[in-house]
């Protein structure tokens, strides 16, 4: 597991102030591994120059069970000020070196977690490749944290990316409790991730707390925050707000970053994938394969007795439709990362014109299939109909972890094109994927061989179905796995 220890000493007033700490320890053995990830010698002291002081790497504990990587950040209180106005603030001379900048986490702390340990933060580690791709136990605490926005913030920014939240408001002093609590939080995260992915949510987030940056916001700060957080922020529930606090309120900027970081919503682009899903369609349409699917879908639900369905990647919602219309399905929760596919299937439900007690039956919402979301926890069965074959081969394993090991349905059902069939569809030509968006496709073999190692290492047990008109040579044209515990 490791642990990872932000803030300075905004609380010990015996001690020197003018400092920012953050400590990573791993007990992942071997631990000293640690300094592979962050491309720093545990047996070495290094220091890097920073516009507002130094930056100071070291490791207070070596062993081969526990490593602990210290970053202090040492501050340079004339530094903050000459040459450059930072924050929001700046009449009198005296408030620009009495501040609170050295003491809590802000956007100095993001620019030396980019410095500094920049190549673990974009996941590359020469030595130790595999173990930088691997999600790991993390346990992050900030000892002073100020978010203009509280407690409800916090857990807004960083839940919907898969971390469980502990929030305690900090007093201003211990020594005199009536001066009561300030506008500074002790944070503590907790999740499973990649190192890189944590360090990544942290330059990105750490400076939307307090809604304030130390240096200009150009134009290049748009290209920054599409480079760090396009993959995970397009998906989160609160991208508006943090892109325009990320981007210090600057209208035109925030327009253009949400113009970008949306662009796979634009019309155009939703036109061109309808397209794709028209073409699909037209392949399997004389067979009624769509049709068969969900038959199937349902007829496990209804064997499993499940009253709440969730379904993954549900696009237009023909699964949502489908399990509106039985009775013995008390909710059905639909799950895109399409804004438009989602506005989509809201028009083709009618959900606007739906009695009230019937429209309480559904629920529609954004959300990404490789990140953690408590959303996803409370169902009986989830459903992934045609969409693991739209998931990059690198990110399965995220998608594993977020269905089986965090949101634990008791029922999983997961349906994919068996590519050995294509070559049965006259109009298909040979080599090519049945969707243009298909990122694999899968012989049978390799379908159950996932889907048995995921069930090993999840405590389910799977059987596969065919689906479709099964081929003595080559099978049925989808394959369908069936996870119970």
């Amino acid at each position: 597991m490791w642990r990872v220890q932000l803030g300075g000493g905004a609380r010990r007033s015996e001690s020197r102030s003018d400092f920012m700490l953050l400590t990573i320890t791993s007990t992942h053995r071997p631990a000293t591994e640690l300094g592979y990830l962050l491309a720093k010698h545990p047996d070495k002291c290094q220091t890097f120059s920073l516009a507002y002081g130094e930056a100071h790497v070291f490791y207070p504990v070596v062993t081969e069970e526990r490593c602990t990587a210290a970053l202090l950040l040492d501050f340079d209180p004339v530094g903050l000020v000459r040459g450059r106005r930072w924050g929001q603030h700046s009449e009198g001379t005296l408030a620009h070196y009495v501040n609170d900048r050295p003491y809590t986490a802000s956007s100095f702390l993001s620019v030396a977690i980019a410095q500094v340990f920049g190549s673990a933060m974009k996941g590359v580690s020469k030595a130790r490749q595999a173990l930088a791709d691997t999600p790991l136990a993390l346990d992050v605490c900030l000892s002073a944290v100020p978010a203009r926005g509280g407690e409800r913030l916090l857990r807004g920014l960083f839940e919907p990316l898969g971390y469980r939240v502990d929030v305690q408001r900090i007093v201003l002093d211990e020594a005199f409790p009536e001066w009561g609590e300030g506008n500074c939080f002790e944070l503590r995260l907790r999740a499973d991730v990649r190192l890189a992915d944590l360090l990544t949510h942290l330059y990105v987030l750490i400076p939307v707390l307090d809604d304030q940056k130390h240096y200009w916001v150009g134009d290049d700060e748009v290209d920054k925050l599409l480079d760090k957080g396009a993959e995970w922020l397009s998906v989160h529930p609160m991208r508006e707000q943090i892109t325009l606090r990320y981007l210090r309120h600057r209208r035109g900027l925030f327009r253009d970053a949400l113009r970008r970081l949306m662009a796979g919503d634009d019309p155009v682009s939703e036109e061109r994938e309808a397209e794709k899903e028209q073409e699909e369609e037209a392949l399997e349409r004389p067979m009624s394969l769509n049709d068969q699917r969900l038959g199937a879908v349902l007829a496990v639900l209804r064997d499993a007795g499940a009253t709440r369905v969730l379904d993954l990647g549900c696009g237009e919602g023909k699964l949502v439709r489908v399990l509106l219309k039985e009775q013995s399905i008390a909710k059905v929760v639909g799950v895109d990362v399409s804004m438009g596919s989602l506005e989509r299937a809201r028009e083709r439900l009618k959900l606007d014109r739906m009695p009230e007690i019937r429209r309480n039956k559904v629920e529609l919402f954004q959300g990404s299939l490789t990140y953690r979301d408590n959303r996803f926890s409370d169902c009986d069965a989830a459903c992934a109909i045609e969409v693991i074959e739209h998931i990059d081969a690198s990110r399965l394993g995220a998608f594993e972890r977020v269905l089986f090991e965090f949101a634990t349905p008791p029922t999983v059902i997961l349906t994919t094109p068996n590519v050995e069939y294509n070559g049965r569809f006259q109009s298909l030509p040979a080599g090519r994927f049945r969707h243009r968006d298909h990122r694999f496709e899968w012989t049978r073999r390799e379908f159950q061989t996932w889907c048995t190692r995921i069930a090993e290492r999840h405590g389910y047990a799977v059987r596969f179905l065919p689906i479709g008109v099964e081929d003595a040579e080559v099978g049925a044209p989808t394959q369908m796995a069936v996870f119970q515990r």
